[in-house]
Order: structure tokens, then C-alpha cells, then sequence
């Protein structure tokens, strides 16, 4: 298990640098100068040259890509342009308020998905399974933003249930999380249906109902753990992807996180800061899919030999 991990991570070097290469593109190639945001009326041009020196903008950006890289190499992500401060400090001061809407939007998804997907798998085929797989394909389609300003008309300005915005105690965190989860709801759901169709018809499932094991049990302690290996993968990705989707749904929701420093730094086009929250973000869906394939492969042997 030891040595498959190491691969895992050895794996991630050039994935790591290829992505840096993508982040770092991004936004310098995307219109526009940080620059503007600094300058004043009647500015004269050797001002613009002295804070282009002074943040290395006057260099290729070859040479640009390398400082850059050199300090990540350190976790030395830089100093925001606009803000003026540390990058990682920036990062580290609204990552929280992200991971608590991602942690729980995360519980969400795995449990409301797990639990429909064994519904719709015992009632296969009935009516149930028909609504259950409805609301699957509406949930997986309909956009997170989307889903929110629906959630707040109806839930916070119609019936007043909960705070239409901001953090004002738990229960503002409701409606966000059901926007952020409500797809990976869907995708889980499909994922533990499809996996557990397939297990309860194999040999070793008939041979437990034919030695008097009560359907429940063999329902729960043998096809349900069976299912589980590719649902951990899938849930492994969801750990990063949450977080991304959790940048819309932060600004629709005026929330505070990595999602809305992420969007005004664009805004800005505070190249640093856009760059170390966009790296964050990859790694997040790096390391989510790392530690769903180590889950699976200590699940199931057969994923550690077939990667050898």
C-alpha cells in the first residue's frame, strides 16, 4: 500500500507543473492590467514603469513564469498587487469560511446521494425509482448559481425561513450548501444505483440468499460495501470540485471565502492573488482525486496490482 501511494504522488510532479503553466497563462493572457487599478488621473509613464518593476511585470514572461515558480517551490505565493499584502495570508484568512461550505455541502452530496441511490436500487424499475432518477437529472443540470437565486427567492424572500445572504449564524449556511451539493447529490446517487444493480447480480449475492441471509443484510454489509469502490473515486473528486463550485455560489449568496476574494482579484486582474487561488483550487482537485484512489485502492486489492 506503501509503494502505491508513492506512485500516486510521484504521478502528481508533472501534473503539478503542467497546471502551473495553465494558471500562470490564464491571466496574463486574458485583457487587461492590474496596473490601471494603481494609477491615478495624469499619472506620468516612468510612475507605470517603476510599479511594473516593482512587481516584475516588465520582464517576459518566460522569466515571469519562473519567479513566480521559484517562490510556490518555497509556498511563497507572492504579494497581492491591489491589496498589498501576502497572498498566502490573503488565502489563509478567507480558506475557512470555503472549507466550512465545502466540508458541509460535501456531507451532503455523500449522504443524501448514497441513501437515494439505494432507494432507487431496491425499487428498481417502480415509480419511486422513476422520481428518483427524475430529480437526478434535474439536479446534475441545473446550474449551482442558478439553483441559488431560485433557493433564495422561495426560501428567504417568500417565506422568510433563512437569512437571504451573508453568515449570520448556521442557518444562513443551509441554502448554500444545498446549491453547492445538490449536483454531486445526483452524480452520487447514479453512481451507488448503477454499482449496486450490478453487484446484487452477481454469483456470490444469489449464493447468500440461497444459504437464508435476510435481504436486508445482504443489501447493507455485502452489496452496499461492494458499491462503495466506485463511489469513493467519484467522492474523492467531489472533495476539489466542491470547492470550485463554491466560487459562484459565494458570490450569489455574498458569502466570504476563496469564491469572492477569487472573483474581485479577477475583477482587479491582481495577478498574484488570481494565481494562488486558482493553484489552490487545482491542487484541492488533485489531492481529492489522490485520496479517492488511495480509498479505493485499500478497498480493493485489485486496484494496487492492476497500477503495478
Amino acid at each position: 500500500m506503501t509503494s502505491y501511494i508513492l506512485r500516486r504522488l510521484l504521478a502528481v510532479i508533472p501534473v503539478f507543473f503542467v497546471v502551473t503553466v495553465i494558471v500562470f497563462l490564464v491571466i496574463h493572457l486574458v485583457p487587461g492590467d492590474p496596473i490601471d487599478n494603481l494609477m491615478r488621473a495624469g499619472s506620468s509613464p516612468a510612475l507605470r514603469e517603476q510599479i511594473a518593476a516593482k512587481y516584475g511585470l516588465d520582464k517576459g514572461l518566460f522569466e515571469q513564469y519562473v519567479m513566480w515558480m521559484g517562490r510556490v517551490l518555497t509556498l511563497d505565493f507572492g504579494t497581492s498587487i491591489i491589496q498589498s499584502r501576502p497572498v498566502g495570508a490573503l488565502i489563509a484568512q478567507n480558506l475557512p469560511d470555503s472549507l466550512i461550505l465545502g466540508g458541509f455541502a460535501f456531507l451532503f452530496s455523500t449522504i443524501a446521494g448514497i441513501s437515494a441511490g439505494v432507494i432507487a436500487a431496491k425499487y428498481y424499475g417502480s415509480r419511486l425509482d422513476n422520481g428518483i432518477t427524475t430529480g437526478i437529472l434535474l439536479g446534475s443540470t441545473i446550474p449551482s448559481f442558478w439553483l441559488g437565486l431560485l433557493l433564495i427567492l422561495v426560501f428567504a424572500v417568500w417565506l422568510g425561513w433563512v437569512p437571504v445572504s451573508g453568515t449570520r449564524g448556521w442557518s444562513s449556511l443551509i441554502l448554500p450548501v444545498i446549491a453547492t451539493g445538490l449536483g454531486g447529490v445526483a452524480l452520487v446517487a447514479r453512481v451507488t444505483k448503477v454499482s449496486m444493480i450490478e453487484i446484487g447480480r452477481q454469483d456470490f449475492v444469489m449464493l447468500l440468499r440461497a444459504k437464508g441471509v435476510s435481504e436486508s443484510r445482504i443489501r447493507i454489509s455485502h452489496v452496499l460495501r461492494h458499491a462503495m469502490v466506485p463511489v469513493i473515486s467519484i467522492l474523492g473528486l467531489r472533495i476539489g470540485w466542491i470547492l470550485g463550485g463554491a466560487i459562484t455560489v459565494e458570490v450569489v449568496f455574498a458569502r466570504p471565502g476563496l469564491g469572492s476574494l477569487l472573483i474581485r482579484a479577477l475583477n482587479q486582474r491582481d495577478y498574484p492573488l488570481v494565481q494562488g487561488c486558482l493553484l489552490m483550487l487545482a491542487m484541492a482537485v488533485i489531492l481529492g482525486t489522490i485520496l479517492g484512489d488511495v480509498a479505493q485502492a485499500a478497498m480493493d486489492p485489485r486496484q494496487r496490482e492492476a497500477a503495478k
